[in-house]
């Protein structure tokens, strides 16, 4: 495949790490202003020059792809690496997305955190986590994607922890932090693997180019090599991409500022597991056994996912949970080998999760920091823009025809079933009328209906400003039509989305995925369809108008109510089973190894010197004539010593 060369990429780097830089220098001399505009513009830059390079892209034959290489950055034999970014197809989707989402919700913050004393702090933070996403997309090699992947964890724990000062916040921040490091060391085993893999083959190397190529000689050399390999990496991606068991971070990462909530569920750090996987799709493809698994803990994290968010009451936490099921939406096209797919759903989630955590953005600075969607009904009236732009991007999640989640999800769901994974394919439909439900249960609580706002907040409500209103705006027209791009084979211009990635991913060998008839393509959709709109009504039923179905509900199931309630008890699992043992066996350690062991042998030495000291010191009485007798003693001893 031809590459192309060119100095323009470190440009897509550079240009939000500048800004974060500049940001800096505006908290250290106390000049908000230029965080004002140095975070927005730096991302705007970066945009431009990603559509310039996309565009030089396009102009290239399929299957090409651009490279910088700047300078060798490890040289220890055997192993060489450069630092060098890379953009082929499925780069340049996801620096468009990243550069262009990330965009929008820098605007939307100046509106968010106007009044925020350390907004040259957020937006120092908020661009370096752009510009640490852009390396992990950008790099060409398996350690420089990791760079990014650590500095995204970072940025994660700054940007969640933001408000420090509340201890629940720090304390989310650091449940991130530590969660995602389970996952990076399985990351790092993973990538060691590979490259004694690769040396034994004789091509000591970590480059995604060398790695692609060598899979299929991989394979043949060792099949399990590869499979431990790809779950090695999958339980990385579990971290990340908040997948079971290791998604317990991500409905805690609410207690950051709003736009990082846009930031991390929509456009960056929980797509980077989506496309480490779609990176090595050909070393995916020869393991049947990692993709089951990937499919299947996608389908068990969507539904998981699902059937927590219909019984939450907070709409951040709504919105976090709809997240985790729809990253597991993604996973489970990733199992099925429908890489580009996963890519596609990854697109569109985008849109219209940005758009949504936006807009719940919009009703907290309305409403004081409301979250408790009881608390408040009738928005519609008082701030119509943010309804209605919720209300595109809630079709969008729920599949309703047309919009961008249709085309995404029925895709995944049509892989999964014509790849004969039926399980899946049913529990992503169940998730489906799931994910409907609850998306329109928030929505008619909080902008439907009779007010139920506190009378002291009544007075307060209004639309947000247009820096707020705008971003909105745009990502819901990209929530209802971008998806487009990805229509059902034999359909107008068909999936042109899937047949511009191609050359990028892997495809699964033996053509075990068919292509759907006409008849069994109309029956997916058609009960997708039906599924997804049967919640929407179910949720309107209950919701939308006084009802006393959802209490009538958890009085007869109470248990299975407090079950999702209590989001299947999974926190209090883990701190009974890992986090209180760890915490007694490390106080044990630091009063016996630390204290006892460590401190003693320390301490023992220096009483020792102590004690040595206190017996010689005697020796020295300040007697002149006590001298003069040890000094002939010792005269005579040496004489007598000589003599004999």
């Amino acid at each position: 495949m031809p590459v192309v060369d060119s100095s323009l990429l470190r440009w897509i780097v550079l240009c939000p790490l500048i800004g974060s830089a500049l940001c800096v220098v505006g908290t250290k001399s106390g000049r908000q202003g230029i965080a004002r505009v140095a975070g927005p513009l730096s991302v705007l830059a970066a945009f431009l020059v990603s559509i310039a390079t996309v565009a030089r892209l396009w102009a290239e034959p399929a299957g090409a792809s651009i490279l910088d290489h700047m300078y060798t950055w490890i040289a220890v034999s055997p192993l060489t690496l450069e630092m060098a970014f890379r953009v082929d197809a499925l780069a340049s989707v996801m620096i468009l997305i990243v550069t262009g989402v990330g965009f929008l919700i820098h605007v939307y913050s100046l509106g968010y955190m106007h009044e925020d004393p350390d907004i040259a702090r957020f937006f120092a933070y908020l661009n370096l986590f752009v510009g640490s996403m852009l390396v992990l997309v950008l790099g060409d090699s398996l350690p420089l994607l990791f760079v990014g992947w650590e500095g995204v964890g970072l940025c994660s724990y700054l940007l969640v922890g933001f408000w420090y000062t509340d201890m629940a916040n720090a304390v989310a921040g650091r449940k991130a932090f530590i969660a995602n490091r389970v996952g990076d060391a399985a990351f790092l085993v993973g990538m060691f693997l590979v490259f004694w893999s690769m040396q034994r083959l004789g091509t000591p190397s970590l480059n995604f180019p060398d790695i692609n190529q060598m899979a299929t000689q991989v394979a043949e050399w060792s099949p399990t090599v590869v499979t431990a390999v790809c779950l090695l990496f999958f339980v990385g991606a579990t971290g990340k991409s908040a997948q079971i068991p290791l998604y317990v971070w991500l409905p805690d990462a609410m207690a950051g500022p709003t736009p990082v909530s846009a930031l991390i569920h929509a456009a960056t750090m929980v797509t980077a597991g989506v496309y480490m996987i779609a990176r090595l799709s050909p070393l995916y493809v020869h393991s049947p056994l990692a993709l089951d698994i990937v499919g299947a803990i996608g389908a068990a994290t969507a539904f998981f996912g699902a059937t927590i968010g219909i019984a939450q009451t907070d709409l951040k936490k709504i919105l976090a949970y709809s997240t985790i099921s729809q990253l597991g939406y993604m996973f489970v096209a990733l199992g099925a080998g429908a890489f580009s797919t996963a890519i596609f759903h990854l697109m569109t989630h985008a849109f219209f999760k940005a758009c949504l955590f936006l807009c719940a953005g919009s009703v907290m600075h309305a409403l004081s920091g409301e979250l408790n969607v009881f608390k408040m009904g009738g928005l519609r009236h008082h701030m119509p823009i943010t309804a209605y732009t919720f209300l595109v991007a809630a079709l969008s999640i729920s599949g309703f025809p047309l919009t961008d989640g249709f085309f995404s999800k029925d895709m995944i769901l049509e892989s999964a079933f014509m790849t004969g994974h039926v399980i899946n394919w049913l529990v992503g439909v169940i998730a489906a009328g799931l994910t409907a439900f609850y998306v329109f249960r928030a929505y008619c609580l909080a902008f439907t209906g009779d007010s139920r706002v506190d009378h002291e907040k009544q007075h307060h409500l209004h639309e947000s400003p247009r820096v707020m209103t705008v971003p909105l705006i745009v990502l819901a027209v990209l929530a209802a039509v971008a998806g487009w791009v990805g229509l059902p084979e034999g359909i107008l211009w068909g999936n042109r989305f899937g047949a511009y990635l191609a050359p990028s991913v892997a495809a699964l060998p033996g053509g075990e995925a068919h292509e759907a008839s006409g008849a069994t393509l109309a029956f997916l959709i058609g009960t997708a369809t039906v599924v997804a709109l049967a919640g929407i009504y179910a949720a309107y039923a209950v919701y939308g108008r006084p009802s006393q179905l959802a209490d009538e509900a958890a009085a007869r199931a109470p248990g299975l109510y407090r079950l999702l309630w209590n989001k299947y008890y999974v926190d209090e699992l883990y701190e009974t089973i890992f986090i209180r043992p760890y915490v007694t066996l490390s106080r044990l350690f630091w009063q016996v190894v630390d204290s006892q062991i460590i401190d003693g042998a320390v301490n023992g030495v220096g009483e020792l010197m102590a004690w040595l000291g206190g017996r010689v010191r005697r020796l020295q009485t300040g007697n002149v004539q006590a001298y003069a007798l040890a000094m002939l003693l010792g005269a005579i001893c040496v004489i007598v010593a000589l003599a004999s």
